[in-house]
């Protein structure tokens, strides 16, 4: 590592998110590269990374190949791809990492590394439903991740380009909860970079808590096709997704991350964000795979990992995976 941390950064999967906190990265002074391939690759190729933030366009020049040999070792990998890509992307990263390389999860949904130095009763067993031939797990060992909790609103305007709507939220912490000199470093860069960011002593705490608005949320809207506020109006629906929630709530006491709050108090959370569409529902519009693994095959899991019964779960994911294996946007079973 150099002198101020993390000299070399790679962004692996330049789109909404990994585009925001590259263009940010950059303008810290770090050396940028982008893993990147198709139109995306071309934009950075001869346009740079761009950001439209607070009535700005940002553009910062970066090395990016399609080839992770090109870029070379680096001091921080940030895998910021969609988690369906995830399995096949992974064992490309490998040119990347040296013995020294962080590699930072900016993921929505349950990582394939949840429960590794965590889990109460299941600590240290793989999860099938995300990493299901373990490549993920063997192409980014454990002992590099760092993991990544988003708040924050981005979108793409065109490839190469990111429009950045609201927050600024990063929360990192080891997979531990060890505060390591690794991670204070990050926390550094990253307030030096602009972000809003904090260590966690238990990571997997933040995961699930924002999983546990999204988990639900999000398959609902991808399969209705209404809008966040449409969906909190609706008194069954919200119900249904109520019940969801109560049983994630209970997997997670039994793991050791419980929730102090009652479905009704996300809700209200949500609720002040308007009518917004969730990712999920942008991919479906846009014809995209979703990531109803990484969201809800995982909480199913860990469910059946730990005992618990989850009726209401397992419908909401029968539905969503049936929606959208017929949109031909999952894979067949």
């Amino acid at each position: 590592m150099s002198a101020i941390g993390f000299g070399n950064v790679a962004i692996v999967g330049a789109g909404a998110i990994g585009g925001w906190l590259g263009v940010h990265l950059a303008k810290a002074g770090v050396q940028l590269s982008v893993l990147a391939r198709g139109d995306t690759l071309h934009a950075l190729q001869h346009h740079g990374l761009q950001l439209n933030q607070g009535g700005e366009l940002h553009f910062v020049p970066v090395q990016a190949s399609n080839d992770a040999a090109d870029l070379g070792v680096q001091d921080l990998v940030i895998i910021s791809v969609k988690a369906p890509a995830l399995a096949a992307v992974a064992p490309q990263v490998a040119p990347l990492i040296g013995p020294e390389t962080v590699v930072l999860t900016a993921m929505n949904g349950v990582p394939w590394w949840f429960l590794q130095g965590f889990g109460g009763p299941v600590q240290g067993r793989p999860l099938q439903t995300v990493d299901p031939q373990g490549a993920i797990a063997c192409a980014l060992p454990a002992k590099h991740i760092i993991g990544c909790v988003v708040h924050a609103s981005c979108s793409v305007d065109a490839p190469g380009v990111v429009r950045h709507h609201f927050g600024d939220g990063l929360i990192v912490g080891e997979p531990s909860g060890q505060v390591t000199p690794r991670v204070q470093a990050l926390h550094a860069l990253l307030q030096r970079a602009g972000f809003n960011a904090t260590v966690s002593s238990q990571v997997q705490k933040d995961i699930w808590y924002k999983l546990w608005g999204n988990m639900t949320m999000n398959p609902v809207s991808a399969i209705t096709g209404a809008t966040a506020d449409r969906v909190l109006d609706d008194e069954m629906v919200r119900g249904f997704m109520s019940r969801v929630m109560l049983e994630a709530k209970a997997i997670g006491e039994c793991i050791g991350i419980p929730v102090a709050q009652e479905p009704e108090d996300r809700h209200a959370v949500t609720r002040k964000l308007g009518a917004f569409k969730t990712s999920m529902l942008q991919d479906v519009q846009s014809g995209k795979p979703v990531e109803l693994d990484a969201l809800v095959s995982a909480v199913r899991e860990l469910g059946q990992m730990t005992g618990m019964s989850t009726p209401f779960t397992d419908a909401l994911l029968g539905l969503s995976r049936l929606h959208a294996r017929t949109l031909g946007l999952y894979p067949a079973q």
